[in-house]
Formats: structure tokens, sequence, C-alpha cells
């Protein structure tokens, strides 16, 4: 989807701001040719496309703050972009906006053992933390599929996940401190190697905050210690019923695996024809059922899931021999996505959290909506902590076809609330959950969070456009700003 273009009196300021910030970044790292522009027109989120007004690319903190302050100054709205992986649209650019791109903050600075921490840029790759350590037998837990290109700061602005955040937790489980620069140029500093902070957690706040808050500069994650032993059980299954109640047995059990993995017949086939991870072809559905610890703790949960598959039905059940066929049943998982893309021209992957307990009753109407709005599906899911990832398959040359896939994308959304579940697991809200906010919170919820956006961003020039379906003035809000010591309360009692 084309948004429209720059209006005239953007085209008019573009060479004034552009100067601007020329010589705070230096002219090279300033992009308004239209060429240039059309790399950043979209995130993962392809549907949807804009050209922006300028793109400025900062070296460092100092470089960011000044930009900030220039584009506060000049009432100029920001849209901070990283690795561009992301799937909500939340880096999609405006028109009447300048994106700045993080893709220069590239460095490790400091990985802490003792610590068990590192300090890096946000535009370092997810995967390049855990390559960093891995001679000396650490990682970083949070592993999304496209972890060997998003970036940190991406995946702290969206709380990205992963296969292994049923055990090791989403990325605000693993963060320690950010450093981030607010729209008015200020740096600051939240958190920091300690394992928890006093006082009101910003850095929750900030987690997920999809670029709306700051513009982050430095991130410290955790880091943990390669778990001893670790196998995965790939079993098969003749209907995701079946498989449902596996993942359901499990964590009944008391069992949490540092994964647990669900994906269905269409994902089976495109995904073995891809990467042949070796699958079972005759299965209606799968699960990935990774265990790590000690090996005595190991096999025993092995023996123990594998007896609750065979109680579920399980048609088929293996436990990866060595490390090499561990990694190739995860290849087959993380490779879901771009297998997708073999069989349909185009895809849409959706992101929702429900209850376990609500696994099969979700993927039975995701199947009938299939057939309503005569849409393939392909599933894929973090199955042990009720995120979803149905990916529609459609073509775009069709006309019509991409507006039936979103309307029938926003039925399996309006399902996941409906059951007792959330818009988002791990991919944000952005441009495409925009206009749902309203199914899961009220006007009065709507408003708070807007509340916190003011205190943060008063001119609501960062991201704007993302996240809240209305955007209210922050005067209409009663935003309270404390100035000169006193508070816009005279009522209140001074002490």
């Amino acid at each position: 989807m084309q948004m429209p273009p720059p209006n005239e009196t953007t085209l008019s300021q573009r060479a004034d701001i552009a100067a601007g910030l020329g010589a705070i970044v230096g002219e090279a790292h300033v992009m308004a040719d239209d060429a240039s522009l059309k790399a950043f027109e979209s995130d993962g989120l392809s549907a949807y496309r804009q050209t922006p007004m300028l793109v400025v690319l900062p070296g460092d903190t100092q470089e960011v703050s000044r930009v900030l302050a220039y584009c506060a100054k000049h009432d100029v709205k920001v849209v901070p972009r990283g690795a561009g992986t992301g799937l909500s649209g939340g880096a999609l650019p405006l028109a009447d906006g300048v994106t700045l791109g993080l893709g220069r903050f590239n460095r490790i600075f400091e990985i802490d053992y003792a610590n068990r921490s590192a300090v890096v840029q946000p535009g370092v790759a997810n995967l390049a933390i855990s390559q960093a350590m891995d001679s000396a037998g650490f990682y970083y837990a949070p592993d999304p599929s496209s972890q060997i290109a998003c970036s940190i700061g991406g995946n702290v602005a969206e709380n990205s996940g992963g296969v292994h955040s049923l055990k090791y937790g989403l990325t605000t489980n693993n963060l320690l401190g950010v450093e981030m620069v607010l729209m008015d140029g200020e740096v600051i500093r939240v958190g920091g190697k300690q394992f928890d902070s006093d006082g009101y957690d910003f850095l929750g706040l900030i987690t997920g905050s999809e670029g709306m808050l700051g513009v982050i500069t430095e991130v410290t994650v955790r880091i943990l210690p390669k778990p001893p032993n670790a196998r995965a059980l790939l079993m098969g299954f003749a209907s995701n019923d079946d498989a449902g109640r596996c993942v359901a047995g499990i964590i009944a059990a008391g069992i949490i695996p540092a994964g647990l993995e669900l994906m269905d017949r269409p994902a089976i086939h495109a995904v073995e024809e891809f990467c042949h991870a070796g699958y079972p072809l005759d299965a209606e559905a799968i699960l990935i059922c990774e265990l790590d610890g000690p090996e005595v703790e190991v096999e025993e949960l092995a023996r123990r899931v594998g007896d609750i598959a065979a109680t579920c039905g399980a048609t088929s059940s293996r436990v990866s021999e060595d490390e090499a066929e561990r990694q190739r049943f995860w290849l087959g998982r993380k490779s879901a996505f771009p297998a997708a893309g073999r069989i349909a021209p185009d895809y849409y992957v959706m992101d929702g959290t429900i209850p376990r307990g609500r696994l099969s009753e979700v993927l039975n109407r995701i199947s009938e909506l299939s057939e309503e709005y005569d849409l393939k599906v392909a599933n894929v899911f973090h199955a042990g902590d009720g995120n979803l990832h149905p990916l529609i398959l459609f073509d775009a040359n069709i006309p019509g076809e991409l507006e039936r896939t979103e309307k029938m994308g926003g039925e399996i959304l309006k399902l996941c609330v409906a059951v007792g579940g959330v818009l988002t697991g791990e991919h944000g809200v952005g441009v495409e959950k925009r206009d749902l906010m309203g199914e899961m919170f009220s006007e009065t919820d709507l408003k708070q969070q807007q509340r916190v956006k003011c205190a943060f961003d008063a001119g609501q020039l960062l991201n704007p456009g993302k996240v809240f379906p209305t955007l209210h003035r922050c005067a209409e809000l009663g935003r309270m700003h404390v100035h000169g010591g006193e508070m816009p309360f005279p009522d209140l009692p001074r002490f």
C-alpha cells in the first residue's frame, strides 16, 4: 500500500533541513535523493510503503542528541529505524518526517563475563552478540527468526522474543539497561549492569515502546552460559488438536522446555521442500520440543515428553542424536517465513498471543476463516507461550486480495483478544494493529498510555501515527508537567 507523496511544503523545506542535519552528521550521512530514499520506504511489513522526506545517519550519541534537538526546534517529525526487519510497520517513514537510521551504531563495547552482561550499540545484529562470546561458552538468549539480521535496538523497541522465549524470556527479561536520547536532545541512562534497579520500572516502560519515547543509543543485555546439554524432540501428530493437547500436557506436567514450537501441514511441507529438515510429511502437525540442562535431567525430561506425546496420539517421535540434528530441526522452524515465499507470491505474517488452553479452538477457527476468505494459511506458533504466527498466503497482483488478506488478519487478531489473549506477542502494534487497539483497550486506557508518551515527547514528534488509533494533543489529556518545582494543581497541599 503506497502512502501519499510529500506535499509542496515538505519539498520546499527539505533542502533547509538537509543542510541543518548535514552540519551535524556530515553531508555524506544525509540522504535526500529519491533513489537513496527508496531503500527506506518500508520495513519487513512490505504491504505499506512511504518515501521519507529525508534520512539521517548519525554516528554517535552526541550526534543523535543534536539531530533530535534540531528537529524539536524546527518541529520536524522523526522516525527511528534499526535494521528494517520489523513486521508491524513500526519503522514506516513519514512523508514530512526524518527517518533516523542507526545502522552506524554497530559496535560491541564490552562483554563482562563476571557480571554476565554485554554492552552494545543498537545497530548490532542479534546473532552477532552470541557469536562474539561463543568461544567463551556464553550467549544471548532471545533469538527471533530474523536474528541474523535484526538489530538489538529494534528488539528492544518491539520487545522481541524467539523460539527459546518460553524458558528464557523475551527481550524485556534479558535487558539490563539502556542509554536513550529524548526528543529535546537530553541523554538519559536507565538501569545498568545490575540485575535490578530501584524506583519506577522505566526500563520496562521503554521496552516495547516502538520508538515513541526516545532513541536508544546503547543497550546492556544479560548473557547466559550455554547449557551443558540440549536435545530436541520432533513429534508428529495426526491433527492440530492432538498437538495442542500435547502442548498443554507438557506444561501441565511442570516441564518448561527451552522451546516448544508447533507447525501445521502446509508449513511442514513448505519448510521440508525449502531446507530438508527431516520433518514427517505424513503429519498434520509437528511439535519441536527442546530440553536443556544437565545430561541426566535432559534424558529424563525427554522420556517424559515422549510419554506425554504418545498419550496424545503422536504418530512419530524422534530425539536429536547430535548437535547437527538438533540444529537441523530448528533450521526448519526458523526457515518457515522464507519457505512460505516459495509457495505463494506474497504472505502476510500475523502475530497474536492466546492462552495455551485455547490453542486447538483458535487453530480450528483460523481454518474456518481460511475457507471463508478463500485464502490459504500456513501456521507456525511459539506454542509454549501461546504466541501465534499464522502466515496468510495471497497474491498482491490480484485486485482486492491484499485487502481481503488484511481483513482476515484483523479477524484473527480479534479472535485472539476474544479468547483472552492480546494483539501482539513480539512484532509490536505499529500501523498494522493500530486500528485494532480499541478491541483490547478502552478509550480511558488509551488516553492513559498517551499520557506516558506526552511525558517523554510533549510535541509528539517521535514516530507519530503508530500504535494509537487517535492521537490526542497532550493538552487535551491533562498532561502533568512539573515546572519550576511547582505542579499545575494549586489546590493540592504543599509540604
